[in-house]
Order: structure tokens, then sequence, then C-alpha cells
């Protein structure tokens, strides 16, 4: 019982770290969903990865229905030619985090069969502790070029995916949260359990 507490302490003191070193989760696309985008903006996923500030200690949120999809984590490589085959990691549960621990750039898509080819991918670059950005290798400028052989987005014809059938114009806006404070809802369950 001792371990469990001092297990729930040095979480929360975490978490308290995290929220003050300014930590953001980030919805992937700020979508309704992680999916093959819409023909009208085939690299919105290109966009909105080039759009965002992340640093170390950053979460992306994929939200997508378990049974449809999921996000894979692939080299720069696999990235290139949509090769599923052999991914780094598989986040299948629907409400999948993925925290940026390390500097340089990650690659993320789909295994469902032709997600990919349809733009579903996405290329996040997270810069050292100091800012600065690694040099992309000769792997990464193969993946940045895949990324651009996408059509820029024309004006849109068909809705973005969606989860759920509202209209809920708030679906437009930012989804960015701290992730202190949303890992610090985690540890007070965890801390109330520890108690109970």
């Amino acid at each position: 019982m001792a371990a469990l507490a001092t297990l729930a302490a040095s979480l929360l003191l975490l978490l308290l770290l995290a929220d003050v070193c300014g930590a953001a989760m980030y919805k992937v696309g700020e979508l309704d969903a992680w999916a093959p985008p819409p023909s009208s903006k085939p690299d919105v996923y290109v966009r909105w990865g080039k759009s965002r500030p992340f640093k170390l200690g950053d979460a992306l949120f994929f939200l997508y229905p378990p049974s449809q999809d999921d996000a894979v984590q692939v080299t720069a490589k696999a990235f290139a030619a949509c090769d599923v085959a052999d991914p780094l990691l598989t986040l299948d549960d629907g409400n999948s985090v993925f925290n940026l621990t390390a500097p340089g750039r990650v690659y993320f898509t789909s295994s469902q069969p032709g997600h990919c080819r349809k733009g579903q991918k996405l290329s996040v670059d997270v810069p050292t502790a100091d800012g600065k950005f690694l040099a992309p290798s000769a792997d990464d400028q193969a993946a940045l070029k895949a990324l651009s052989a996408l059509p820029p987005a024309a004006a849109p014809t068909e809705a973005l995916p969606s989860l759920s059938d509202s209209d809920d114009d708030s679906a437009d806006a930012p989804r960015v949260a701290g992730a202190g404070s949303v890992l610090l809802a985690a540890a007070t369950a965890l801390s109330v359990l520890v108690f109970l």
C-alpha cells in the first residue's frame, strides 16, 4: 500500500511539472476523426503538421472509430512508400495518445488498406530542448517528397470525416489542452483509488 501511495505521489509531481513546462495535447488534424481526408483537402494533415509549434513533452491525440481505423507510427521509408507491413507502434483503441518524448521527425499513417495513399499520413517535427530542429536524413527527404506529391487543397466539396452526425460548429475550433490538466485528472483518479 505504501508503494502505491509513493507511486501516486510521484505521478502527481510529474504531472505538475508537465503542466508548468507548458506541455500541450493536440488533436490530430483538428477534425472530428483521424481518417482519410476528403478529396477536396488531401493535404489537411500535411498542413496541420506544419502549422503547430510542437515541442518535447507535447502529445498527439488520435481520435477514430476503433473498428474502422488505427494510427501506426512508421519509419520514414515506410511512410514514403505507404508500407504499413511492419509499424514501429500500433495505436488501435480509438482514443490514442502519442507522447513526443524525443527530438526528430515522427511519422504516422493508418494501416487500413488504401488510407495512406489517400493522404491519411502525418509527419511531425519535434525540436530539441533548445528549440533547434535536427537535420533531415536521406530517408526523411524521401518522406518529405512523398508529402509534397499530395495536391494542394481545393475548395471543399465534401464534408470532413466525422465521428458523429451532429453539425457542431465547435468542431472547427482548435483542440489544444494542457497535457498536464488531462494527466492531472488521471492522477486524481489514481489517488482516489489509493486512498480507498
